[in-house]
């Protein structure tokens, strides 16, 4: 279903005419928000996945964006997300959590249920990236919110491991 979307939303756009690709995305997604498909407030789709559903570069979503910003229809909050409207008019939806917490809870609940279990490895940052989607560094972020908290340990050369149950932290 996936590689459907990405085949109908690669072929809406006119690759071989002659209007640049991120001014098509950025026509596209104006007009979502002028039919209110997104809402003032309400976070637009990001970078990465614009790439992935329209099959285009990263830079080319970067410049559907510049451009939509310079017409005063979205807004970037460094660290949060790009949100649809001016930011002084739209007030944010609420922040959710952020995604390398969502990451740490759900590796929390797989060592809870036994799925990862004490003095055994951690799947590997490359693993986690392709389970989850996400940047190396959103794993990174995830695994040492872990180690703080004393769900897991390093070993230099080795990698990360479940604590054994009697480190782990108690809730």
């Amino acid at each position: 279903m996936a590689s459907f979307r990405v085949a109908y939303l690669s072929s809406v756009l006119d690759h071989d005419g002659d209007t640049h690709l991120y001014v098509q995305i950025a026509e596209i997604i104006r007009q979502q928000i002028l039919r209110g498909d997104l809402a003032p407030g309400h976070a637009v789709p990001s970078e990465a996945t614009i790439q992935s559903e329209f099959g285009v570069a990263r830079t080319t979503a970067r410049r559907a964006f510049h451009l939509l910003r310079e017409e005063g229809l979205i807004y970037t909050v460094q660290g949060e997300g790009t949100f649809v409207g001016p930011p002084s008019e739209a007030a944010r939806e609420p922040r959710r959590t952020p995604l390398y917490r969502q990451i740490a809870n759900d590796l929390i609940d797989r060592i809870r249920g036994g799925d990862l279990r004490p003095r055994r490895p951690v799947p590997s940052e490359t693993t986690l990236v392709q389970q989850y989607d996400v940047a190396r560094e959103t794993v990174r972020k995830a695994i040492a919110v872990l180690r703080e908290e004393g769900w897991i340990y390093t070993v230099p050369q080795r990698g990360s491991f479940v604590s054994p149950e009697d480190d782990q932290p108690r809730s």
